[in-house]
């Protein structure tokens, strides 16, 4: 029995051994990972003049927790963190819908051009956005959308990226199940609602988390077509806090640690669903 015991732990001494290599690598990439956050964390805390120290200061000499009372003096911080809220959900809810509808076309719904207009949305993944800013905003100011919530939202309505991954998801379900739905009465839009599309949560989760976390994030666009605080999102109203002399480091960090809470939050909670979400969408092309 001891000599067993023992030739079980060498057996595992060995296995451990052998993964070492891989552990210090992974750890290695974590630190490197969660640096930047526990940095930032500790610039909120401090003062200008810690932060831009020669050499930088790690850990504040003075914890200013007074930054992060300071930030709501400075910015509207609630109103925009809601014009945040309302732009993410928005975005989100119509991308789900649209997403959904467009990656179950393209896996399921034989049509003439399917493989080329299918083409062409995957090569919509290689344009720069930055490239058609000039025609989405023509667009909005047309439409009268300037300096309001709708103008930032409605080009973000679409996503090829998350067309492709709502496509990937309906492909790795077996047609059989459609198949034995439609013998049971279903129309395509039942056999699609009641059977396919809660099978397809892990993309709808990874959808979800891509979208929420470039919504919450969008600097650029919002910047273009908003100007008054009442319509900034978060992003825009953090960055108004960089001036062009000078700007409040520490209030910055402040203001983007508190913004970053509802990320966490989400993420945490769906994290597992994002990574097969994500996962699925390799299986089949």
């Amino acid at each position: 029995m001891s000599e067993t015991r023992t030739r079980g732990w060498r057996a595992a001494l060995a296995s451990q051994r052998r993964y070492l290599p891989v552990h210090v690598l992974l750890l290695a990439g974590g630190v490197v990972m969660v640096f930047p956050f526990v940095y930032q964390v500790l610039m909120s805390l401090s003062t200008n003049t810690e932060i831009q120290a020669a050499p930088p200061r790690l850990v504040p000499e003075h914890w200013m927790w007074s930054n992060y009372a300071e930030v709501f003096r400075r910015i509207p911080f609630m109103s925009q963190f809601w014009v945040s809220v309302s732009i993410t959900v928005l975005r989100t809810g119509v991308q789900l819908v649209l997403c959904s509808l467009g990656g179950y076309a393209f896996a399921r719904m034989p049509f003439r051009g399917r493989g080329l207009l299918f083409g062409l949305l995957l090569a919509i993944l290689m344009v720069p956005g930055q490239s058609y800013l000039i025609g989405q905003y023509q667009l909005v100011r047309d439409l009268g959308l300037l300096e309001t919530v709708w103008g930032i939202v409605l080009p973000g309505f679409f996503s090829a990226f998350g067309v492709f991954l709502m496509r990937q998801s309906f492909m790795s379900l077996p047609v059989e199940l459609e198949e034995a739905a439609r013998l049971d009465g279903c129309n395509p839009w039942q056999a699609f609602w009641r059977v396919m599309f809660p099978l397809v949560r892990p993309g709808l989760s990874a959808v979800t988390i891509v979208t929420v976390l470039w919504s919450w994030n969008d600097l650029l666009w919002p910047l273009i077509v908003t100007t008054r605080e009442e319509t900034m999102p978060l992003s825009v109203g953090i960055a108004t806090m960089a001036g062009q002399h000078s700007s409040e480091y520490a209030l910055m960090m402040a203001a983007s640690v508190m913004s970053m809470a509802p990320i966490f939050l989400i993420f945490f909670t769906m994290q597992k669903r994002v990574i097969e979400g994500l996962a699925t969408s390799g299986l089949k092309g």
